[in-house]
């Protein structure tokens, strides 16, 4: 949620920034709720005001034995009219913060202006630049093939059981993912500072609304019906960042950082026909969730440390990857300033998202209340929040299949890897 005073002020300079998003802010529609909201709060304060003044009077004239009738007439008046100013500052809140609510973030300055992915702007690339071409006539196989060649994998059954975009892994494939997981939350715990959490995968709106998942992309959730007010997390992001709800921390705590193996659930609204076959686009998923919240004067390293985990992840890995900064068409409802990791798919003769790290800045703790004390002034100030996939398990298992398989239909396993497993490669079995 944006600063509201901030938006009064700025509007115009606001209204540009948001622009670039294709977002059009109603300039008049604010000014126009916020003014009648503000006219209400006046006049409900002006009959309190004038109420607490009749009350001594009352007191006065009752200490004199005098009648005081009269003056209790209008202080039941001005009850009276301020029941009704109450229902009307009531609406006039709700109607205000729904406006704020549906609002995007400010995109930082370094944010490139174009309309959709193809303008985004790619950072670096992790190994060849040429990639594409070295790869793009070699018989690469899907990862769903080739884990059905090894009879490791299935879609149908996986259908059967629940529906489409689920899938079974098996054996070998199921050791592999469960190394791959527990690899990513050592990392992050064991040298890149993070507190790990086991985080509830149910969670209610307030929390979604927190983080901004709601109201706008409800959608994209599984709400759970026979119980009001509960849904499955998108992402540990969720959980994980509504711990600094309503609560202050010291300066001197700032950054936390917390990461969480959960799994993931999406409805995958308006993805229809998309990527039907294999583990890259799953109604549920596992992925391992960063978050930070940091001192404000640091949010913008912290960006650039949080990637560079998620980095170091895909280069421990072999993987090659190339890191992209999202342009202002493409940049997520909450994030003032977002990096993708995309992963090389050889199948596919392209680059797939596997992690996604942004900074909100002040945009959810505004919305979750989430403050620290400053050290100096001892003002309560909002801390900037962070959050990133460090990494997306299923997609990281599908481009290890696929890099590191070999022509007989073998997989090799990434060196980093193999302490988790009892070999160093998944080999095809004769029939």
């Amino acid at each position: 949620m944006l600063d509201s005073k901030n938006l009064r002020e700025n509007i115009d300079t606001i209204s540009s920034n948001l622009k670039k998003r294709k977002f059009i802010l109603d300039k008049s529609k604010f000014l126009s709720i916020d003014k009648d909201r503000k006219e209400i709060i006046v006049d409900t304060e002006n009959l309190k005001n004038k109420r607490n003044v009749l009350s001594k009077e009352i007191g006065i004239l009752k200490s004199k034995n005098e009648d005081a009738g009269s003056i209790l007439k209008k202080v039941e008046e001005i009850n009276n009219t301020l029941d009704l100013k109450q229902g009307l500052l009531e609406n006039a809140e709700t109607q205000y913060n729904n406006f704020l609510l549906d609002i995007p973030n400010i995109l930082d300055d370094s944010v490139p202006i174009g309309n959709s992915d193809k303008d985004n702007k790619v950072i670096k690339y992790s190994n060849d630049k040429n990639l594409e071409i070295l790869n793009k006539n070699s018989n690469f196989k899907d990862h769903s093939d080739i884990g059905k060649s090894l009879k490791l994998y299935d879609q149908e059954i996986a259908a059967k059981i629940s529906s489409s975009r689920f899938s079974l892994l098996f054996g070998e494939l199921a050791s592999l993912h469960r190394a791959v997981a527990q690899f990513m939350i050592n990392e992050h715990i064991n040298h890149n500072g993070y507190t790990e959490v086991n985080v509830p995968l149910i969670v209610n709106s307030d929390s979604l609304l927190g983080t901004g998942q709601l109201p706008k992309f409800k959608d994209d959730l599984f709400e759970i019906k026979n119980k009001k007010d509960f849904f499955l997390i998108p992402t540990a992001e969720v959980p994980l960042t509504n711990i600094f709800r309503d609560i202050v921390l010291l300066e001197d705590d700032l950054p936390v950082k917390y990461t969480s193996l959960s799994s993931c659930f999406r409805s995958e609204a308006g993805s229809y026909g998309k990527d039907t076959k294999g583990l890259i686009r799953q109604h549920q998923f596992e992925k391992v969730e960063l978050v930070n919240g940091v001192n404000p004067s640091t949010s913008d390293e912290s960006l650039e440390l949080l990637v560079n985990s998620a980095e170091k992840i895909l280069d421990l890995l072999n993987l090659p990857y190339r890191k992209i900064l999202l342009c202002s068409g493409d940049t997520g409802f909450s994030s003032s300033k977002t990096y993708d990791l995309e992963v090389w798919m050889p199948s596919q003769n392209s680059y797939r998202e596997v992690s996604s790290c942004s900074n909100f800045k002040d945009f959810q703790s505004r919305r979750l209340n989430a403050k620290y004390k400053n050290k100096i002034s001892k003002k309560k100030q909002f801390i900037h929040t962070l959050n990133g996939s460090g990494l997306a398990v299923g997609r990281t298992l599908a481009a290890i299949i696929e890099n590191f398989q070999n022509n007989n239909g073998d997989i090799e396993i990434p060196e980093i890897l193999r302490p988790y497993m009892n070999n160093s490669k998944i080999i095809k079995k004769s029939s």
